[in-house]
């Protein structure tokens, strides 16, 4: 089963469970102040637990660039497969107005820690 561990509900496409309590997992991936390294190891762990604790074998990380390389190992000592998703953006023109906008489509996922 792979959890959802990023601040953002997954796309149907990213075959995703959300976490039990979602909002308790982007409270952890929010810091509005620095954070002590003791900070970040806190919420990696926490992390890490509930996606262990929800029976996960892989979990869609996300977020800070200073949280993820500590996430990925907690979730690796605990079996779990950090990934990353991966997205192309594509332009799409709305055939009633022509006007374009750009949608990211997902493609596949990026194991952490190659």
């Amino acid at each position: 089963m792979r959890i959802n561990l990023t601040q953002h509900i997954a796309g149907e496409d990213q075959f995703c469970t959300e976490p039990k309590d979602k909002k308790l997992v982007q409270a952890m991936l929010t810091f509005n102040d620095i954070p002590s390294p003791q900070d970040i190891i806190k919420s990696a762990r926490n992390l890490a637990a509930i996606a262990s604790d929800e029976g996960a074998t892989e979990a869609m990380i996300g977020g800070a660039p200073f949280l993820m390389p500590r996430l990925e190992r907690e979730l690796r000592s605990l079996g779990i497969l950090p990934l990353y998703a991966f997205s192309k953006r594509e332009a799409v023109e709305d055939p009633k107005t022509g006007v374009k906008t750009s949608v990211f489509k997902h493609v596949g996922f990026i194991p952490g820690m190659i």
